[in-house]
């Protein structure tokens, strides 16, 4: 019987859901961003069956889920920005949370397939890319603000 986990991405942790075939959950739970913790998540659920790891996020914070469910041999899908508001707004509650957007993530790949898109190896380059060009964009951002409390202290 397939597995589908929604991931909610975070910058130091993210939320997973596990869901099956049938709609049973077989994991709620923060994880922090770890490949570890991921693995761990991962291998345990295969016994259950086929796993699809879905994220809302493919790029940049997401790129370790990805990556480290493509090295498992996981299934790998992308809910998009729209698709995920969209289906959002079908749903009870105004509150967003990790947790309620995670399960979000996990219902749809188990309910709503075509919303999804797959993560091609082009995709998983992109990533990468993405996630270094963040980190040069961090680094050009900190060069110039030191510069700037530098000029604040020598006028």
């Amino acid at each position: 019987m397939p597995v589908f986990i929604g991931v909610d991405v975070g910058k130091d942790t993210h939320h997973a859901v596990a869901i099956n075939r049938s709609g049973k959950r077989l994991f709620d739970k923060a994880l922090p961003n770890d490949e570890n913790k991921l693995r761990s998540l991962i291998s345990d659920l295969k016994q259950h069956g086929q796993i699809l790891l879905v994220v809302d996020q493919p790029a940049t914070i997401g790129a370790l889920p990805v990556a480290v469910a493509r090295s498992e041999g996981v299934l790998v899908g992308h809910l998009p920005g729209l698709a995920m508001r969209r289906i959002a707004d079908l749903h009870a509650g105004e509150a967003k949370t990790d947790a309620r957007d995670a399960a979000i993530i996990a219902e749809a790949a188990r309910t709503l397939p075509h919303a999804l898109r797959t993560l091609k190896l082009a995709d998983e380059q992109i990533a990468e890319l993405s996630m270094l060009c963040g980190f040069n964009d961090d680094l050009a951002a900190q060069t110039t603000q030191a510069s700037n409390r530098i000029r604040g202290l020598l006028t």
